[in-house]
């Protein structure tokens, strides 16, 4: 496993580390016991940053990274998420007293004194623009509750207005192969502000990993299923914005210049890793061997020029007018 740091943090994190949403719900149907496994493979595999977020599983993500800390002793840094505890989920919500209530929730699930890094779970766009969210975000900070504070965020936009915070220590974005505006907008601004950026969504909701076809089906529960045209959230958070069809001949076309060492998996994590702007990716793992076959994507070997240069004309081809100026 190789390590970068994370931005103003300090940490220096996994590449390739752990999102999981998909151990908390919202992706068909969920095992503890395996989670759990795959959790526990993912500190043997050298991952050291766990994010998850308050409303994953309304706790239950939080709840067994605190598992995974306590059972294995191990020194990992954990990122949570507030805001979407709001119903309605609106900018007014997010003030200092509901996030000081939402950050005790979470360091009660976490069970620590204090949260290593704590991130707006993308908030509506206006909210990046009041100062005294961000103001409350210090005050967390001095009262010890949280050590760093970053942003989750839908649109570069936002990320572009969120790098005006100075103490800003992290941006969260979709940026994998489908998604490639952030690199040309927001990386280099980012990394001048010391800002770290993790990758999320790096699979495109699983479509990256060449598995599924037209034929795939998912569960009800499964926002694969009910989330295709943003019904219950952004849209962007399932296949990437990207349709499912158009996806999928994308994909075809991908696995023909895929480097045949690698799973689509891992060329599509690799991808991600070759921008040195990154500090680590996310991807999410309900099973050990789904752990195993994302970290082996940190030691695999550069992508030559000519494969990054075919990704471009891959995206160009099927995904850039769908989803480039849309986040």
């Amino acid at each position: 496993m190789q390590y970068r740091k994370l931005g103003k943090t300090g940490f220096e994190v996994s590449e390739v580390s752990f999102g999981s949403w998909a151990i908390g719900g919202s992706w068909g149907e969920v095992d503890d016991r395996q989670s759990k496994e795959a959790l526990e493979t993912a500190v043997q595999e050298g991952i050291n940053f766990f994010d998850t977020a308050d409303v994953y599983g309304d706790g239950r993500s939080e709840r067994l990274i605190a598992d995974l800390k306590a059972e294995t002793g191990k020194k990992i840094y954990i990122a949570t998420k507030a805001g979407r505890r709001l119903n309605p989920h609106t900018a007014i919500g997010y003030n200092k007293e509901n996030l000081t209530k939402f950050v005790e929730r979470s360091l009660q699930n976490l069970r620590v004194e204090t949260i290593d890094l704590l991130q707006l779970h993308c908030p509506p766009t206006e909210v990046y623009s009041k100062v005294e969210v961000f103001e409350a975000l210090e005050d967390l900070v001095q009262a010890g509750k949280i050590k760093n504070y970053g942003v989750s965020v839908e649109k570069v936009a936002e990320a572009e207005q969120a790098l005006k915070y100075d103490n800003l220590a992290t941006i969260q974005i979709i940026y994998n192969m489908f998604r490639h505006k952030p690199a040309d907008k927001l990386f280099a601004k980012a990394k001048a502000k010391n800002v770290g950026i993790i990758c999320r969504v790096p699979l495109a909701s699983g479509l990256l990993t060449g598995k599924f076809s037209a034929d795939s089906s998912f569960a009800k529960d499964d926002h694969r299923n009910y989330n295709r045209n943003g019904e219950a959230f952004d849209k962007g958070e399932t296949f990437s914005g990207v349709d499912f069809n158009l996806g999928l001949k994308a994909v075809a076309e991908l696995e023909e210049i895929k480097p045949a060492d690698l799973t689509m998996a891992q060329f599509a994590l690799k991808w991600i890793l070759m921008n040195d702007a990154v500090s680590c990716v996310i991807p999410g793992s309900k099973k050990p061997d789904q752990v195993k076959d994302n970290v082996a994507a940190s030691t695999a070997a550069d992508l030559s020029s000519d494969v990054m240069n075919e990704v471009d004309r891959i995206y160009d081809k099927y995904i850039r007018d769908s989803v480039h100026d849309r986040w």
